[in-house]
């Protein structure tokens, strides 16, 4: 449905995207994930009209876009800071969109809108009466009210509390699947995008680092950015020493060393609900492969489970794991002092070692 075609920008000299390229299929939901400064508010900017590209091109169902103007354009927006107009209701900011449509069917819409958002009884009220999350609902009844191609969300959800935004996530994509309507998505949040998304594409310095599916970014991360990025990652730097083989400390660890030759240095991802914790064994030789000795350093209760900070002589590294808290929420007491932990080797990540940190090296 929606094209973007090798999209350039910068700022006097500075690049803020570096050639963007990305297809978007009608009825997807997908989320450009990526810390402050990394080119994806520009990009949504872009997309809605409001920036010109210096490079590159836009389409949509097939035609080029690129110098419509965000009102040809006609595309749902809803930015962070609600923008609604104060001395307008509720109802009123919903009809502003709806200024070409008869005067009848507007009050339908508009009532229409309003309870799909679950706000049919507060029409009437200023933004000034309503909380965040009802003045967030207000702004996408006011986006989707038109039927747009296209929603457009820019941060939508970052100025709210946590519980609330917790609702609101579920409840736009609840409505995103009702209405079957496109929408592209810009947050920091790596928890609202995998929850939220059909593809999350991460970018990282004016680029896509890597897209894919929620589940895919999580469990196969490519880059070490993307690693450290999306979810909690233990990140080690090793040596491939043999085939399947690698070196890490002083220990060596089973792997899947396919993608590299003997030598290459690598680092090694390993995710805290991967880790696997041991008391001490009876003999040796009960251990499983990749098992070295560790001690506690510090313990984070968070609910569920507790995150397990590590330090390991063997790999010289330091690991976080997280162990699942049981009904009284203790913890065994052979977790508070030396253990044993194993990183099993399926769930090992090799990666490849960044550039810039093989040059330092």
């Amino acid at each position: 449905m929606l094209s973007i075609q090798h999209i350039t920008k910068r700022y006097r000299a500075q690049p803020v995207l570096r050639g963007i390229a990305l297809d978007v299929a009608a009825g997807e939901f997908i989320s450009l994930l990526g810390p402050s400064g990394c080119g994806k508010t520009t990009l949504l900017r872009i997309l809605c009209g409001i920036e010109t590209p210096d490079t590159g091109r836009l389409s949509l169902r097939g035609q080029d876009i690129t110098a419509w103007s965000a009102a040809q354009r006609r595309f749902g927006v809803v930015f962070q800071s609600y923008a609604l107009f104060p001395n307008l209701t509720a109802a009123q900011n919903v009809a502003f969109g709806l200024q070409d449509t008869p005067r009848a069917r507007q009050a339908e819409r508009v009532a229409e809108m309003l309870a799909l958002v679950g706000l049919g009884e507060q029409g009437h009220k200023h933004p000034a009466q309503l909380s965040g999350g009802q003045q967030q609902r207000v702004a996408l009844a006011r986006a989707l009210a038109p039927r747009p191609e296209l929603l457009l969300l820019d941060e939508p959800l970052s100025a709210l509390d946590a519980q609330v935004r917790g609702s609101l996530q579920a409840e736009i994509r609840r409505l995103q699947q009702q209405l079957g309507i496109t929408t592209v998505m810009v947050t920091h949040d790596q928890d609202e995008a995998l929850s939220m998304a059909d593809r999350v594409v991460v970018m990282h310095e004016g680029r896509i680092e890597q897209q894919g599916s929620p589940q895919q970014l999580y469990a196969r991360p490519e880059t070490r950015f993307v690693a450290g990025f999306v979810g909690r990652m233990n990140l080690l730097p090793a040596r491939v020493v043999a085939a399947g083989m690698l070196e890490a400390g002083a220990t060596r660890l089973a792997g899947d060393t396919s993608a590299f030759r003997t030598g290459s240095p690598v680092l090694l991802g390993l995710r805290p609900e991967a880790v696997v914790l041991r008391a001490a064994p009876a003999a040796a030789h009960e251990l499983p492969a990749n098992t070295v000795r560790a001690r506690v350093l510090e313990t984070q209760f968070h609910g569920p489970s507790a995150l397990l900070r590590l330090h390991c002589d063997d790999l010289q590294a330091t690991l976080d794991a997280q162990w699942p808290t049981g009904a009284d929420a203790l913890l065994p007491e052979w977790l508070h002092g030396d253990l044993w932990l194993s990183l099993p080797p399926p769930a090992l990540h090799v990666l490849p070692l960044p550039e810039s940190v093989r040059r330092a090296a």
